[in-house]
């Protein structure tokens, strides 16, 4: 017989559990697909492809220096034989052949149009910007403290919803342009034509934020807030403004194609960009002059891009309203 003891010769006894099963948290990447929004995205052929043209866009606007054939702005660069080469057609002159054509500085049309972009999109994004940024400030100021903050600036927004934003964007262009010296007019041009599409938008910003913080202040989060202490000011941007942030990203998206269609729609008019830099609007009011001539191109080209920027941006404007709308999840 052993010596050794009976639970010895026996071994381990088992537990009677199995092992718990490692559990592997999901990639960062791995839970954004999963996302409802991702989703939802997935699902809407119309988001995908609003959003591949918007990108694509984009990056020609980004990388125009490197995908252009030419600067066109640059004078130097141009030869005024070729002006109003037809698409596709070589010239009479020197036989250059244009994919989209030139205009009557002889200018590509291909190139004007990707230097154009990049001014129409600089301008509809930082002009958004700064009207969110504007509208969110005075939308919580009205909506927390309410009383005769609330009463000023809704009243003010009010009295600017009666006029078309256009007709304020060129009353408030048309001032700044008054008050800066000849000399910085045109270096000012585009920073002055944000402030006036960005002054024009900012109501339904600040009347969306009002109605939300509305809502959320009399939460009890809200209320726990002041109860330890905390600040109106630090309440409003650490606690309110996160919760309200979903309704104006919508009304960002959309406005950034109506941003670009005011920038177009002034430079149209001739109160827009400088000649020196011109936007797409620019580029649409010199093919106007042109149009019954016969130089049909160097007006269809601009407007064709125009229409698919703003469309495209509007229809991932009207998708993200819906993937954030908790009613129709």
């Amino acid at each position: 017989m052993s010596d050794l003891p009976d639970a010895a010769r026996q071994g381990p006894k088992p537990t009677g559990r199995l092992e718990e099963a490692e559990v592997v948290a999901p990639s960062r990447w791995k839970t954004i697909w999963d996302a409802d929004i991702s989703y939802s995205f997935r699902q809407s052929p119309v988001a995908m492809g609003a959003a591949f043209v918007t990108l694509v866009m984009v990056l020609a606007a980004v990388f125009a220096p490197l995908v252009a054939t030419t600067n066109p702005f640059d004078p130097s660069s141009l030869n005024l034989m070729n002006g109003f080469s037809a698409p596709g057609v070589p010239n009479a002159f020197t036989g250059e052949t244009f994919f989209l054509g030139t205009d009557d500085q002889g200018r590509d049309v291909w190139s004007t149009i990707l230097y154009g972009l990049r001014i129409s999109l600089f301008v509809g994004a930082m002009a958004v910007a700064f009207a969110m940024i504007l509208g969110i400030t005075l939308g919580l100021l009205a909506g927390y403290l309410g009383g005769w903050t609330e009463t000023i600036i809704m009243r003010v927004a009010d009295v600017q919803l009666t006029f078309p934003s256009i007709l304020v964007a060129l009353l408030i262009f048309g001032v700044a342009r008054g008050v800066i010296p000849i000399e910085y007019r045109d270096q000012m041009a585009i920073w002055v034509l944000i402030i006036a599409i960005g002054l024009s938008d900012w109501v339904q910003f600040a009347r969306v934020v009002r109605g939300a913080t509305l809502v959320e202040k009399n939460k009890e989060y809200v209320q726990a807030a002041r109860l330890i202490g905390r600040k109106p000011g630090a309440i409003m941007l650490r606690h309110i403004l996160p919760n309200v942030l979903s309704p104006v990203l919508v009304i960002a998206t959309i406005s950034l194609a109506l941003a670009i269609i005011a920038e177009a729609t002034l430079s149209f008019l001739g109160v827009g960009a400088p000649p020196t830099q011109p936007s797409l609007g620019t580029l649409i009011r010199i093919g106007q002059d042109f149009l019954f001539s016969g130089e049909w191109w160097i007006l269809f080209f601009p407007a064709c891009t125009l229409l698919a920027l703003a469309l495209s941006v509007n229809l991932l404007g009207d998708w993200l309203r819906d993937a954030l709308n908790p009613r129709l999840r």
